[in-house]
């Protein structure tokens, strides 16, 4: 008989996640081991292993939970009939704020993507196209000159995409901006640049 799910399964799931990104975040994917895994989730060994048969699914998990979450915000924000300086900003907003609170996470899918098996990485990347290529596509509807000749709307694409994803590095939320303050400025510097690129 397949064995039944507990009622507080995902809760569980979900915890183990966060506590295992913060432990990897901290000191390392390679150095973590899973004894101390289920320590910094507060399980026993065999409970985490219940839920996770290796590291690497584990990680993967992480990757993928985290990456599918921006995913969905992103797509909801997306609102191909405002104007196109209005969708790109309403982006980069709720891009942000999806990354509140996601710095562990953030840094376990930078270093844990290149360790994965080559089927788990293609479904990460495939994740990380389907972003890639709403920005792509708000970024054109700003400029279209942007592939028109020269092939310059992924370099554009790149460059925003990095200003939001190395944020965790050195915004705090006590600092002189917030957050929402930090996505209008980075808006602002792609958008009236990016009506200069020829």
């Amino acid at each position: 008989m397949a064995r039944t799910r507990a009622a507080d399964y995902d809760d569980k799931r979900n915890a183990i996640l966060n506590r295992s990104a913060a432990l990897f975040a901290a000191k390392g994917i390679d150095r973590a081991a899973m004894s101390e895994v289920a320590r910094a989730c507060g399980v026993s060994k065999a409970l985490l292993y219940h839920y996770y048969a290796s590291k690497e699914a584990l990680v993967f998990d992480i990757i993928h939970a985290h990456l599918s979450e921006l995913d969905e915000a992103i797509a909801e924000a997306d609102a191909p009939d405002l104007a196109p300086d209005q969708r790109l900003r309403a982006l980069v907003r709720r891009t942000l704020e999806a990354y509140r609170d996601a710095n562990d996470k953030h840094k376990v899918q930078l270093a844990g993507v290149p360790a994965l098996p080559a089927d788990k990485a293609e479904a990460i990347k495939a994740i990380e196209r389907r972003i890639v290529r709403r920005y792509s596509d708000a970024l054109l509807a700003v400029n279209p000159d942007l592939n028109r000749d020269r092939p310059l709307l992924r370099p554009v694409t790149m460059s925003l995409l990095g200003m939001l994803n190395w944020v965790y590095m050195w915004f705090r939320p006590d600092g002189p901006i917030s957050r929402e303050d930090y996505a209008d400025i980075a808006a602002t510097l792609v958008l009236e640049g990016v009506k200069a690129v020829r």
